[in-house]
């Protein structure tokens, strides 16, 4: 073997090893920044479920004071398997602006009609109230006593994963 094969031949093997280093630094990277993902994934692979699946959790404090912790699991299959119904009238109750303020104003400690209506740029009382009967209906918010408006404790932290989904 003269001379120029053996310098490439050292060239690919040293390409090998320093692409071995850069995969071994890569998964230690991953599961260092993704701890949640190696996690989820041990998990999966330890209830046998091969085709993955989606988590979501949070421990949330409001500008209230209340606290929630939560946490919900789905397969892919069953994520896929779902005929969608339910989810787009969810998730259209959230495509309107005011509706999303309104959400965010209730989270954040506005919790009467009479204080979400004393907001400007949301509309008449009759606007209001008609964004909150599609919020109830939807199930993101519960009607309590008095106009007195809450987001169900099970559905504050999938609000804000929806709104999280949408920050690039």
């Amino acid at each position: 073997m003269g001379l120029e094969q053996r310098v490439e031949e050292l060239e690919r093997r040293v390409g090998e090893l320093e692409g071995e280093r850069r995969a071994e630094r890569r998964a230690v990277v991953r599961q260092a920044d993704l701890w949640a993902l190696t996690r989820l994934e041990e998990q999966f692979a330890e209830l046998g479920i091969e085709d993955g699946g989606v988590l979501f959790a949070g421990s949330v404090r409001l500008p209230a004071g209340e606290q929630y912790g939560w946490q919900m699991g789905f397969s892919t299959d069953d994520l896929l398997a779902d005929d969608g119904s339910e989810a787009a009238d969810r998730l259209a109750a959230l495509g309107n602006p005011v509706r999303l303020r309104l959400l965010r104003e209730i989270l954040g400690g506005r919790r009467t009609a009479t204080e979400l209506t004393a907001l400007e740029g949301v509309g008449t009382s009759g606007q209001i109230y008609h964004h909150l009967r599609q919020l109830v209906a939807a199930g993101w918010l519960h009607a309590a006593a008095r106009g007195r408006y809450e987001v169900p404790a099970g559905r504050v932290v999938p609000l804000l994963v929806a709104l999280a989904t949408t920050r690039r």
